[in-house]
């Protein structure tokens, strides 16, 4: 059975940082593409970074902020959070593709996280 639980949420001031994890179990995170999507209230979920076999890809709207990164022997996915801006505000969800190929479409995605909160406030 396929689990993604999401952690490191938090509330942060713009400018700071956060750093999400995914933890993986029930398949091979190497056979896999993850996406990391987000929510903010009244918003359609957006697709924000993803890594596969095949690189990283990232929204504009976070390219030189969020780094994605993944460790396949413990089964986690990161995503690096640096200069957050109010507008970051969301909940964000990881998901599993099991393609080599990512995409930043939620219809391509299977499985699913349930999402941490990030909230970007002074």
């Amino acid at each position: 059975q396929l689990q993604l639980v999401e952690s490191g949420g938090g509330l942060v001031q713009p400018g700071g940082s956060l750093r999400l994890s995914c933890a993986t179990s029930g398949f091979s995170l190497g056979d896999y593409a993850i996406g990391w999507f987000r929510q903010a209230p009244g918003k359609e979920l957006e697709g924000v970074s993803c890594i596969s076999r095949g690189g990283t890809n990232y929204a504009d709207s976070v390219k030189g902020r969020f780094i994605i990164s993944r460790n396949n022997p413990k089964n986690m996915v990161y995503l690096q959070m640096d200069s957050l801006k109010p507008e970051d505000t969301a909940v964000y969800y990881c998901a599993a593709r099991r393609f080599y190929v990512c995409t930043h479409s939620s219809a391509d995605y299977g499985s699913w996280g349930q999402g941490t909160q990030v909230t970007v406030s002074s």
